[in-house]
């Protein structure tokens, strides 16, 4: 995929990259074998992203600075629609992930790097991926402490095992906002041609929480078995985006409307 011709759609103050998996994987497969140019790095909207995206500047810098910004979440496809933008179809992180691996080649191993997720899951799913993907070769996996994002030793411990690795691909799962606005921040010291910012995709990948079943995702009812599995954490949340999401895709149709019917000052 060209990514100087690829269609963007502005939604919730944020440019939504118009593509569908194979265009993103293909794309992600590009900056990892192309001469390195720099880290770049893919975010996932969904629709507790586009609600912490109105109040969060840090996130907001995040993903303006994003090479990639793909929609995670039905919500934010239902409202491409009915708002006349339209997106194709979703690309999760947890699927990127996994759809990324299986096109790895044997032959020259996929480098990963996973950070994040409680200590001991990474290294959990390091080795279920290597089971699965016989391409995919987990280099070194790190959690680090909570606040380790304000700790400058800390923060070089991680920089000092990215250089030491040299992974293709840097898996980050520290969660919203904090993943996005740290790899923006320290970009330029991420020295890995790509970084995904994919939530909780190491705790899937090592069995630590599950997926919905497919006949529940493809009823869109995926944050419906996430929310029951996690009430204590989720509920609060997912009730929060319940009630801000819509008022957001009101006020924007209320934008557009405004600007289509603009009066036109012949004067």
């Amino acid at each position: 995929m060209n990514t100087s011709l690829r269609r963007r759609v502005e939604l919730f103050g944020v440019s939504i990259d118009a593509v569908r998996m194979d265009d993103a994987v293909r794309q992600v497969w590009g900056w990892i074998e192309a001469p390195f140019s720099g880290c770049h790095y893919i975010v996932t909207p969904n629709a507790d992203h586009t609600v912490m995206l109105q109040e969060h500047a840090g996130l907001r810098a995040a993903y303006h600075g994003a090479d990639l910004v793909l929609a995670d979440g039905f919500p934010v496809i239902l409202a491409s629609r009915l708002l006349g933008r339209r997106l194709p179809e979703r690309v999760a992180g947890s699927d990127l992930v996994p759809a990324l691996f299986a096109e790895a080649d044997p032959e020259r191993p996929l480098r990963t790097f996973l950070l994040g997720a409680a200590p001991g899951v990474a290294e959990r799913a390091a080795k279920r991926i290597q089971e699965s993907y016989q391409g995919v070769d987990v280099i070194d996996t790190y959690s680090p402490p909570f606040g380790f994002e304000h700790d400058e030793v800390e923060q070089e411990r991680i920089f000092s095992r990215l250089r030491a690795a040299k992974p293709d691909v840097l898996v980050i799962g520290l969660g919203a906002p904090k993943q996005e606005v740290w790899v923006h921040t320290h970009r330029d010291k991420i020295m890995v041609p790509v970084a995904l910012c994919v939530g909780a995709t190491i705790d899937f990948l090592a069995g630590e929480k599950s997926r919905a079943p497919k006949w529940l995702q493809n009823l869109h009812l995926e944050w419906f078995y996430r929310m029951m599995s996690e009430p204590r954490r989720l509920i609060k949340r997912y009730a929060r985006d319940a009630w801000v999401f819509p008022q957001l895709v009101w006020r924007e149709w209320r934008t557009s409307v405004t600007k289509t019917h603009k009066p036109i000052d012949r004067h």
